[in-house]
């Protein structure tokens, strides 16, 4: 199928969807209190816009978003590549893994806040747990994945140091893997912010949370589409500095 036919196919499916949307309140199926057709959207996000609390919120959560990714990702990526080289490392984390890793992000919340109590820094912390772990086993496939081959062949040309093995075939090698990975952890980070806000600390959580308590389920839309358009935003960015670092494999 050709570009043009997938864009056509993708944009009628779409219309399709809002329509039937706008469709379920105006007939009766639903109450617009509970389901708000999207025509009535955009006034209700230039309410938001013009009232100062979307860019408020959205500079908020951003920061969290990012200072979250950013340790998470950094985190789950050197322990995954550090366990698959070192055989005693993973015996020696195998259980703490297996402890830890099934507990979800909302679990630490109450920890969070005793730690931390309701500030920046325990919504960073609820971010960081919804992405490392996702990093972690990435990186660690990836990199138990590269053939040993290339490492014997390394040592035969002189380069069996421990950082030189490393940097110029582990990572190169696993680089592949490791980035699927944090694409992963990207969109895991957006639901773990809307998560680590919501118990109070400011942003797109916590302004969903005040629109829901009054009913104003348009308001709570409105910033339901910003994550998913900052998602994509993200994503999209993500995907052509993938491309561009994995250059080298085509």
């Amino acid at each position: 199928m050709s570009v043009g036919k997938r864009g056509v196919l993708a944009a009628t499916g779409l219309a399709a969807f809002l329509l039937f949307w706008e469709a379920m309140p105006r007939l009766g199926f639903t109450s617009s209190l509970f389901v708000p057709p999207p025509s009535g959207l955009p006034l209700t996000f230039w309410y938001e816009l013009s009232g100062g609390y979307w860019a408020s919120s959205v500079a908020a959560s951003l920061g969290h978003y990012l200072m979250g990714l950013t340790i998470g990702t950094s985190l789950g990526v050197a322990l995954g590549v550090a366990t698959a080289l070192s055989p005693r490392l993973e015996v020696l984390l195998s259980w703490v893994v297996r402890l830890l890793r099934p507990v979800p992000g909302l679990a630490w919340v109450p920890f969070a806040i005793i730690w931390f109590g309701i500030s920046e820094r325990a919504a960073t912390f609820i971010i960081i747990i919804g992405v490392l772990w996702i990093n972690y086993y990435a990186a660690f496939a990836a990199a138990r994945a590269v053939d040993r081959d290339f490492l014997e062949l390394a040592e035969a040309f002189g380069q069996g140091g421990r950082w030189s093995k490393l940097f110029k075939i582990i990572l190169p090698g696993a680089s592949a893997g490791i980035l699927a990975g944090v694409r992963t952890g990207l969109g895991q980070a957006w639901m773990a912010v809307v998560a680590a806000e919501m118990f109070g600390v400011h942003g797109l959580g916590q302004r969903m949370m005040q629109a829901s308590s009054l009913l104003a389920t348009d308001v709570v839309l409105v910033y339901m589409v910003t994550i998913a358009a900052l998602f994509g935003l993200t994503d999209a960015l993500f995907v052509l500095i993938r491309d561009r670092v994995l250059a080298w494999q085509r």
